[in-house]
């Protein structure tokens, strides 16, 4: 008869608890917003280099600085949506989509 092996295997939600706290404390909450503010820097970065553009490229399309689009994508924190839309709409020439859920 085998023995049931015991598991020191955990998701990543379980990591993210024992970690930062559960959801809704403040900890965890400060991770979430900054793990998002992460997501959006990196998939600017991942635009922009798929279509062929340099930092200042992007930043002349869309009206800022080089610094800006640099600060974005390192660390978009700071990002006020209407910047965010006119990066995206007029500089990546793409569509912004942005979905509530709870």
């Amino acid at each position: 008869m085998k023995r049931k092996e015991k598991s020191n295997i955990t998701t990543f939600a379980e990591h993210l608890d024992r970690r930062y706290g559960k959801r809704g404390t403040p900890r965890r909450e400060r991770y979430e917003v900054e793990f998002e503010a992460f997501k959006v820097g990196v998939m600017l970065q991942e635009l922009r280099k798929e279509r062929g553009l340099t930092q200042e490229a992007l930043a002349e399309k869309c009206g800022t600085s080089k610094t800006y689009i640099s600060r974005i994508e390192n660390n978009a924190d700071d990002i006020r949506l209407s910047t965010l839309l006119r990066i995206v709409n007029e500089g990546l020439d793409g569509r912004l989509s942005l979905q509530v859920t709870s």
